[in-house]
């Protein structure tokens, strides 16, 4: 039994090298370790070392027995049980607590996985957010000279309008100057239709008068 608890802690020894060192048989001892952890391993586990504590205080217990007892009381043969229960004891206590490192390591190990994986995502979204700020800040940038060009052409557009409507204000007040000025050619189109129509008249009753005078001279 000694010589499985030598293996134990060499086992142990080795594993916790390997978990305290970054190198590829970690990862692969940790996903076995995951393993391990899954299903009835763990009960399994306690149970194997509550049996081990309680060999471990039974050998504390006899050692403590042994050591109680008179010196002169003591042969060669309980001196080798004391060495070997001393022994016993010591490899089932190391070996106890090795297996608490390894448990241990292996937690924190995984916390630290998963600390970095938060740490990395929390890095992402502030780069995303950054990302996303300065891409705002580029569309504000890019909205903000629009806008500038938009106000300076309606400028220009509301400059046009009110040169057109100049325009349209003259071209009106040329249009009533020349709507009156043709009215007032037609009244005085009119006054000399009136003028010539008297003058027409005026000839006729001339021209009867003088032949009539002529029609008297003339009998």
């Amino acid at each position: 039994m000694i010589y499985l608890f030598f293996s134990l802690l060499f086992v142990e020894m080795v594993t916790i090298l390997l978990l305290l060192f970054k190198t590829p048989l970690r990862k692969l001892l940790i996903i076995g370790i995951d393993r391990m952890k899954r299903g009835r391993a763990p009960l399994v586990v306690k149970s194997v070392g509550a049996t081990v504590f309680v060999i471990m205080m039974y050998n504390v217990y006899s050692v403590t027995e042994i050591q109680s007892r008179p010196p002169d009381a003591l042969n060669p043969t309980d001196q080798i049980i004391l060495a070997y229960h001393m022994l016993e004891a010591s490899l089932m206590g190391f070996s106890l607590f090795l297996s608490l490192m390894v448990d241990r390591l292996h937690h924190y190990i995984r916390e630290l996985r998963i600390l970095r994986k938060t740490v990395e995502a929390a890095k992402k979204q502030n780069r995303a957010a950054e990302d996303v700020k300065n891409k705002g800040a580029d569309e504000v940038k890019i909205l903000n000279e629009e806008t500038s060009r938009l106000q300076s052409e309606i400028k220009r557009l509301q400059s046009e309008y009110e040169t057109k409507v100049k325009e349209v204000k003259s071209a009106e007040a040329n249009s009533i100057a020349l709507k009156n000025q043709s009215e007032g050619f037609l009244l005085e189109y009119d006054r000399l239709l009136a003028e010539n129509q008297n003058l027409r008249d005026q000839l006729r009753s001339i021209d009867e008068c003088l032949s009539h005078s002529n029609g008297k001279k003339d009998t």
